[in-house]
């Protein structure tokens, strides 16, 4: 599937809900379906800076895509960064770099978030756009 499929199915989800406690819930639940990252990457260099909660996030790169996992100890960011993961993990540096994340103003994400969560949602992004272009530039 690309990007935009995936952002579309992400849409689609969250429009069955009109309550934003409902759509809490849907990412806590995300949150929570979400494998455990290994401890072994737990560590500071995987940290992401900008997020008021802890954020670790690992990329691999594997046959010419990017695996992300990542694991927070906050349930609503770790539900956001499992959604992130879900968007963008397994596809090319470059399908990640020109990705317009346009599920998170559809499904309203930005405007439900605190100041210090959105901050850590762009933080999650920029992170991931990072990894993207540190790949491209070894290995294209």
């Amino acid at each position: 599937m690309t990007i935009n499929e995936i952002q579309d199915e992400v849409i689609e989800e969250f429009s069955d809900f009109t309550d934003w406690m409902d759509k809490y819930q849907l990412l806590i639940d995300l949150g929570n379906e979400q494998q455990p990252l290994d401890p072994k990457y737990k560590t500071e260099s995987n940290l992401i800076d900008g997020c008021q909660s802890r954020v670790w996030l690992q990329a691999d790169y594997k046959d010419g895509k990017i695996v992300f996992t990542a694991e927070s100890d906050a349930l609503i960011v770790k539900g956001i960064i499992a959604l992130l993961i879900r968007v963008l993990s397994g596809h090319t540096p470059q399908e990640i770099l020109d990705a317009d994340l346009y599920f998170i103003d559809k499904i309203g994400l930005k405007d439900h978030l605190s100041p210090t969560r959105s901050n850590g949602l762009l933080a999650m992004i920029k992170q991931m756009r990072m990894y993207a272009l540190a790949f491209k530039a070894k290995y294209e």
